[in-house]
């Protein structure tokens, strides 16, 4: 339950909402640490393994045979889409910049080709799919975040902690 707080004047009114205000941005600070982290996550889980339509996002075609026959020279596991040597894989990272603001993806420049094809690629999307796929658990943790700041750290009954272990780095 929660407790009613009772203010014996403005000015301490006032210092309690400025104190929220500080709490509510840590909080939505992490929450959005936790969401980038869930996409970055499912992103890189696409990586060597082909996908369905997800969205407006289309199904992974097959490699093309010439692609294969160059990954099997080069010694690359066979029908595993987007998967050489593990870099791409190694490339994912996000940031936190703001409390409202953060970036998810690669570094690996070659990403930008597969998620969205070429003329000669068909594309094999995974940041798009890896936000769809999660859109209503990333609404639910940045939803939390912010009740979670507005009280102080309790969270509604029935609630859990959006900060729970599922989640790993």
């Amino acid at each position: 339950m929660i407790a009613v707080k009772e203010f014996q004047d403005l000015g301490l009114f006032a210092l309690h909402l400025a104190s929220l205000e500080i709490a509510v941005k840590r909080e939505q600070k992490r929450g959005l640490e936790r969401a980038l982290l869930l996409i970055e996550n499912d992103a890189k889980a696409q990586i060597g393994h082909y996908q369905p339509e997800v969205g407006d996002f289309p199904a992974w075609a097959p490699l093309a045979e010439s692609t294969e026959a160059e990954k099997q020279r080069m010694g690359a596991p066979l029908g595993a889409p987007l998967l050489r040597h593990g870099g791409l894989y190694a490339s994912f990272g996000h940031e936190v910049l703001a409390p409202d603001d953060g970036v998810v993806g690669s570094t690996d420049p070659t990403l930008v080709f597969h998620e969205l094809g070429t003329s000669k690629m068909a594309p094999r999307p995974v940041m798009g799919p890896a936000v769809v796929r999660n859109r209503e658990r990333i609404q639910k943790i940045l939803g939390q975040a912010i009740v979670h700041g507005i009280l102080g750290g309790e969270v509604l009954a029935g609630g859990a902690d959006y900060f729970g272990g599922d989640i790993k780095p």
